[in-house]
């Protein structure tokens, strides 16, 4: 059966997940699916390119490409081809490890775990360390998988089968990276609390990246960084706002920085960029750290967006040599250390050029809490950084059910007024979340760019307003969105009181009556 759209690609992707589901948690058994997706698609490619650097044509299918890649390794081109493929990929997959080998090999009874083992780390030892350390969560021997080596050999035997059909090549170039993006979805759906390590939801990630690029659609060279990526959604949602030039495409322009501390979640942003067909120079990934020791530290430092959907009142190291730092010294004073939230936000302003914008997903407690976060907000304002506050939903997200709000940034707001937009209201619901549609992001973004008041929607305050309001940034204390309270007619009441009286009086008398025709004593 041939896949005809991106839904199918999705439903089938996701089908072959199937028996991984049965036996352990979204959390576990994404590195298996995703690591296996990856490796699919380079194989794939691979395959293909092989038949035409050899034979100028396209193959018929992947089997017929394996057939004719499987002759060329005894021939006398084979040392010719390896070079190509590795100058145009990287890497090369030897005929007896590409994922349609190994499908073969599972027919014929003869796959061997450590084949597969042995092909992720030949990928990942190859030459220029693109995919160095890449497959280091597909954890083969896990118990996940199996208690026994065979248990483990069937499990993932049966994964490879349900994807074998499935030629990633068919399909626009643009189509597995949705796909992947699907199923990080999907996996941060059934993982609930754990999905806010890796996953922001496709709408809140188009309506930051549609800000950060707002006026430098057309830039050349484009420069962006997330600093808590995650696996690296945010950031490749921008690819969809910079639009291509006569010669350039919008994704070979735009280089994309991004930190992530878990080595795990790092791995997928790396799978994300890849399988979007973001070119190996521009991507610049880092994992480590953000708060504890800052990146990058070499050219560009500043950024012409930076968007981040860090950890909510996160735990930090707030030692007092933060206070040295650059990031933090203008500030006189450092989040607590029970709430990194300003610290993720006074990195990521750090970085970012004076002609730029940032984004930044944050809990509501960083508009109005107290102490240093209050003195923090305070200079925030009177050097004009916040450029507008915009309260979303609440249950939008994954990880948690409180209401959030996106913090605008910019470094030229000359005249310090904050755009206040109260988008609480604007969602649709679907049994237990709470989902931003197209007419959503729409009417926000329309809000924002044209930043004027709406009524029990957007208020533009000045600085002086919100001076006086001691720096305290809660929407609600400018804009009203409540709706007024239906007037009560005391008369009407009355009146309909007095008639439920006589109805009930009337209908106690016919009971009443009824029963004493009955024979019966008994009254109401």
């Amino acid at each position: 059966m041939s896949i005809v759209n991106q839904n199918d690609l999705n439903v089938r992707l996701w089908a072959a997940a199937d028996e991984l589901r049965k036996t352990m948690s979204a959390d576990v058994y994404k590195d298996y699916l995703l690591g296996l997706v990856f490796y699919k698609s380079l194989s794939d490619r691979i395959l293909y390119e092989v038949v035409n650097l050899l034979e100028n044509r396209k193959p018929k299918d992947l089997f017929e490409a394996q057939e004719v890649y499987q002759n060329a390794k005894n021939s006398s081109d084979w040392n010719d081809l390896k070079d190509e493929i590795q100058a145009e990929f990287g890497c090369v997959i030897e005929p007896k490890n590409t994922f349609t080998s190994f499908y073969q090999q599972i027919n014929a009874r003869t796959f061997m775990l450590s084949d597969l083992r042995q092909a992720f780390r030949d990928v990942e030892q190859a030459q220029g360390h693109a995919y160095e350390g890449l497959f280091d969560d597909f954890d083969i021997d896990s118990k996940d998988l199996g208690k026994t080596a065979a248990k483990r050999n069937e499990m993932l035997s049966s994964v490879i089968v349900a994807m074998a059909d499935i030629d990633f090549t068919k399909y626009p170039k643009d189509a597995l990276g949705d796909a992947y993006e699907y199923l990080i979805s999907q996996f941060a759906s059934e993982s609930g609390k754990k999905a806010g390590e890796f996953y922001t939801p496709q709408a809140v990630s188009k309506l930051i990246a549609q800000i950060v690029t707002c006026g430098a659609e057309h830039k050349v060279g484009f420069t962006a960084y997330d600093p808590a990526m995650g696996s690296g959604s945010l950031l490749l949602q921008i690819k969809n706002f910079i639009k291509d030039t006569d010669t350039i495409k919008a994704s070979n322009r735009i280089h994309f920085y991004g930190q992530e501390i878990k080595n795990q979640t790092y791995n997928l942003a790396r799978m994300n960029m890849m399988l979007h067909r973001v070119p190996a120079g521009f991507q610049h990934l880092r994992n480590g750290d953000t708060l504890d020791a800052d990146w990058p530290v070499d050219e560009p430092t500043n950024f012409d967006a930076v968007v981040m959907n860090p950890p909510y009142s996160q735990k930090y190291d707030a030692r007092e040599s933060l206070l040295t730092d650059p990031r933090f010294q203008p500030y006189q004073k450092l989040p607590p250390s029970s709430k990194a939230d300003l610290a993720f936000l006074l990195h990521g302003l750090y970085h970012l050029k004076d002609s730029g914008t940032m984004g930044i997903v944050l809990p509501h407690g960083v508009l109005f809490r107290g102490s240093s976060e209050k003195t923090i907000r305070e200079h925030l304002l009177r050097n004009g950084y916040i450029y507008a506050v915009i309260g979303l939903p609440a249950n939008i997200f994954f990880s948690t059910s409180i209401p959030t709000c996106v913090v605008v940034l910019k470094k030229n707001n000359i005249n310090r007024s904050v755009l206040f937009i109260d988008a609480s209201k604007e969602f649709r619901k679907d049994r237990a979340r709470n989902y931003l549609d197209d007419e959503h992001l729409a009417k926000i973004f329309e809000a924002y760019r044209h930043r004027k008041d709406i009524d029990k929607f957007s208020h533009l305050a000045t600085f002086k307003e919100i001076e006086e309001n001691d720096f305290n940034l809660n929407i609600p204390r400018y804009v009203d969105s409540r709706e007024p309270e239906e007037e009560i007619n005391l008369n009407e009441v009355f009146a309909e009181l007095q008639s439920i009286n006589k109805e009930r009086e009337q209908l106690t008398n016919e009971i009443n009556h009824s029963l004493k025709e009955l024979g019966l004593s008994m009254r109401l």
